[in-house]
């Protein structure tokens, strides 16, 4: 069964096994221990014919990759915040573990409505695609995760197929899909700005749920505790991988951190991540 709920101690476990596998405790090998680092920061990543000064302050995003390095995957990572709020930043747990993140940031409500904050992460995408072989990344082995309003904009953007194909990239080119604690029906802000209250399900095409399909990427979806998390948020991952695996798809598993809250998830889960990227790394 792929519906794994995870003790503390798990947790610890899966950490001390993904450091071994990823290379931070390869540190001891001398070419593992010399790959350095270097940031690019601030890059605008969207090119548009007319572009606000809003775009030009929040289309922007951070690469962190390896130096001398070819064919290493890849992790665009969007910050959290209900999507009105956060920064980009690079988590420190996915540093030094032999891949790029590319972190982003998006314009925000209520400067913004939707889909805006969806376009914006999808321009971020056909962006990492453009261009991480110049970084020395493979285009082959990317993957798109995010905390909350981040894991929401990574299912959207890895389901409904429509917002990458307005760069000319098929949705399926994505390596793998790692959305943690994302809202998997309609955002509370898309709903808020439709003035429905919060506790008011929705699913319609602006829900991740919508836009169930068979032949979607690989699909690793992380909860906290479904008794500490955000209202219904393990439910409706729950209820998301129920649906994938009904219509057939092959390759969605769903984890329930044990003991930890909404807040608090986003470290004891970056493990699973990065043995995820190793297991669909082709």
């Amino acid at each position: 069964m792929n519906h794994r709920p995870i003790s503390f101690l798990h947790v610890a476990a899966l950490c001390a096994s993904a450091l071994i596998v990823s290379g931070v405790a390869r540190s001891q090998d001398p070419q593992t221990s010399a790959v350095q680092y270097e940031t690019e920061t601030d890059i605008l990543y969207r090119s548009d014919a007319e572009l606000t000064d809003y775009m030009r302050e929040r289309c922007r995003l951070d690469v962190y990759a390896p130096k001398s390095t070819q064919g290493f995957s890849t992790v665009v990572w969007f910050h959290g915040g209900g999507l009105t709020s956060g920064n980009k930043s690079i988590p420190k747990e996915l540093k030094n573990q032999g891949i790029a993140v590319v972190a982003v940031n998006y314009r925000l409500s209520p400067k913004v409505k939707s889909p805006a904050f969806v376009q914006d992460a999808a321009a971020a995408v056909a962006w990492t695609f453009n261009n991480i072989e110049r970084f020395g990344g493979s285009k082959d082995r990317i993957f798109i995760s995010g905390h909350s309003a981040g894991g929401y904009l990574t299912s959207m953007l890895g389901l409904d197929k429509r917002w990458l194909a307005e760069y000319q990239i098929d949705a399926d080119q994505i390596a793998g899909l790692i959305p943690y604690s994302g809202h998997t029906i309609t955002h509370f802000t898309v709903r808020a700005e439709r003035g429905i209250d919060g506790k008011q399900p929705i699913v319609d095409d602006m829900a991740p749920l919508f836009h169930v399909r068979n032949d979607c990427p690989p699909l690793l979806l992380i909860t906290g505790d479904r008794e500490m998390e955000m209202l219904g948020r393990y439910e409706e991952n729950a209820y998301l991988w129920r649906m994938m695996k009904v219509v057939g798809h092959g390759d969605t598993e769903l984890y329930e951190l044990d003991g930890y809250n909404h807040g608090q998830m986003a470290g004891p889960a970056h493990p699973l991540l990065l043995r995820f990227v190793i297991k669909h790394s082709p």
